[in-house]
């Protein structure tokens, strides 16, 4: 700020515009996620989601979604080998959640409580204050947006000794794996086919690492077997209200981070203003310095056009005039042989 009466009324006024906004969008993301406390009543509504695959049609199913947990899953599943169609859901008592839907509401929830502890009867004091407050709520609101566009690595044992896997009625096969996650604003179920490795075999075991998505050929142990896929069905559908979610993360990080940006770091900006002014003449003359340099480019630009278009009109003024000479030859040599002609014509005629 240029001078102490503008950053008096950054830290009275603009800040606590700031969190106002702020706490106003977090709001509208924390209904997204149906918080408790938001003002909803009674039970959270369900929603079904189709899920599909412009790749394959070997897995189709809905899944229902109340609020962070799954209540229902109705899947189909075609097996490749003899294409016999499997049909398995969640039985009626089960319901799982999804701690990545679970954590990114705790994170909104912290921010909100963040932004409510500085209401407006608070003074700020310093810079340091504003951004020390600022780091925290970014801090919660990138855990949030990073719960949702990164899933969680898993191993292929870890999946298979998930609960998840009993939650189906009837009991799904042994040669099958199941995994539901969140990626970005979308609902994602994987479906692993497996198959046994014989103690025979002249395959190289190397148990797979951790990932979102395992690819066929991964191996793993699992009790006394040896186990690989052979085929990966993913299916997803959008959820709509995690994609505007996403939206008020991204849009309250850059309100953050400009808020940030017009406050000083530390207290010497509020108590020396000299400092100040010094600060913001050279930041001033480095913009005029940067304004002045891309003037001087766009006209050198236009200077390098002008020259190659002059070159240019020079070449194609040089072309004409070659061309010009060229045909003022071609016309000498037509004029005398018009006169040659001529002369002939009237030898004859007076012959």
């Amino acid at each position: 700020m240029a001078t102490e009466e503008e950053f008096r009324w950054l830290l009275h006024d603009e800040v606590h515009a700031v969190l106002r906004q702020l706490q106003d969008i977090l709001k509208e993301a924390s209904l997204r996620f149906t918080l408790p406390g938001s003002g909803t009543e009674g039970p959270t509504k369900q929603e079904n989601f189709v899920l599909g695959s412009c790749g394959t049609d070997q897995v189709k199913g809905v899944l229902t979604l109340q609020g962070d947990a799954l209540s229902q899953a109705d899947v189909n599943l075609k097996m490749p080998r003899n294409n016999q169609l499997l049909h398995f859901a969640f039985r009626e008592d089960k319901q799982w959640k999804l701690q990545q839907i679970q954590d990114a509401r705790n994170h909104v929830s912290q921010a909100i409580y963040l932004l409510a502890n500085r209401d407006e009867s608070y003074q700020f004091r310093t810079g340091a204050e504003v951004l020390k407050l600022m780091d925290a709520v970014m801090l919660q609101l990138t855990r949030a947006r990073n719960r949702l566009t990164t899933p969680a690595t898993l191993t292929l044992p870890e999946i298979a000794a998930s609960g998840l896997t009993r939650m189906f009625a009837p009991t799904l096969p042994s040669d099958l794996l199941v995994n539901v996650y969140i990626n970005l604003n979308k609902l994602c179920l994987t479906v692993y086919q497996l198959h046994t490795l014989q103690p025979n075999s002249t395959k190289n075991f190397r148990p797979a690492g951790g990932a979102v998505l395992h690819s066929p050929g991964a191996m793993f142990e699992w009790g006394t077997q040896r186990l690989e896929v052979s085929h990966v069905h993913k299916v997803e559908s959008v959820i709509p209200w995690l994609n505007d979610a996403l939206v008020f993360f991204t849009v309250s990080l850059q309100l953050c981070q400009q808020l940030k940006d017009k406050c000083p770091p530390g207290p010497g900006a509020r108590n020396s203003p000299s400092g100040t002014r010094r600060s913001s003449f050279v930041s001033r003359v480095c913009r005029e310095y940067s304004c002045h340099s891309r003037e001087y480019n766009c006209h050198s630009r236009e200077y390098n056009c002008h020259s190659r278009e002059y070159s240019c009109h020079s070449q194609e003024y040089s072309c004409h005039s070659w061309e010009y000479s060229r045909h003022s030859r071609e016309y000498s040599c037509h004029s005398r042989e018009y006169s040659r002609h001529s002369r002939e014509y009237s030898r004859h005629s007076w012959s």
